[in-house]
């Protein structure tokens, strides 16, 4: 159901209005919310589609999960089983074809995101499957980066089920144990927002960053210039 909304421009502003909206996604699934929350936990964890709702859907699933007739256990188990298998499809795509699947120029596989989830893997190693599930992109690319570095399968299986315990019964839980909070229910559209905040805010760090560091530079340059061309 989520692949054939995504065919055409319509589909497209629907799936954008879900991403804002997790709320009205879970409820579109009807009978179907289960398997259609474990398939998008599943992609975003390493199928190499980054951009889906994964921190809000989980909270709001977790937060509704009575009205949307979903039984909270078997909820957290299938979610963290989900994410895990993500993880682990993306470890084997990363030890087999690699690089093969990104593009400098690509809308959604772009190399540079590959690199950062290398760069991360590399300062944090196995703590990244953990740390790297609340970042949006580097949670879907860093079992690749893994799988390239032929990190040790042994302990890729250990972090990979403490990342996705961690992040997919997490969220869950939070939401549910707010589920009687009258302030989050009349609030839903607003902790949302937050959440959405909170999950890309490493994004706009590390963008700010660059920018900084790129205006820092120029500067030094133009600086370094000037004083070559005094001294002549």
């Amino acid at each position: 159901m989520l692949a054939a909304v995504m065919v055409n421009a319509s589909g497209l502003d629907t799936f954008i209005n879900w991403f804002k909206d997790p709320e009205s996604l879970l409820v579109a699934m009807g009978p179907w919310v289960l398997w259609g929350t474990m398939l998008i936990v599943l992609i975003e964890s390493g199928v190499l589609f980054p951009v889906l709702p994964g921190e809000s859907l989980l909270f709001t699933a977790g937060l509704l999960h009575d009205r949307l007739g979903l039984h909270l256990p078997t909820l957290i188990i299938m979610v963290v089983v989900a994410a895990f298998i993500g993880a682990q499809i993306g470890y084997f795509l990363g030890a087999k074809w690699g690089r093969k699947f990104f593009k400098p120029d690509a809308r959604v596989l772009k190399t540079e995101h590959l690199e950062k989830a290398e760069r991360y893997f590399r300062d944090y190693g196995g703590r990244s499957l953990v740390i790297g599930r609340f970042i949006p992109f580097v949670r879907t690319f860093i079992p690749l980066a893994a799988g390239m570095a032929r990190y040790p399968y042994v302990k890729f299986l250990i972090f990979n089920t403490l990342g996705a315990l961690i992040w997919g019964a997490g969220f869950i839980l939070v939401g549910s144990l707010l589920g009687n909070v009258p302030f989050v229910h009349d609030n839903l559209t607003l902790i949302l927002g937050v959440i959405i905040l909170v999950s890309v805010l490493p994004v706009i760090i590390e963008i700010v960053g660059k920018k900084r560091s790129g205006e820092q530079t120029e500067a030094s340059e133009t600086e370094a210039l000037a004083q070559e061309e005094h001294a002549e």
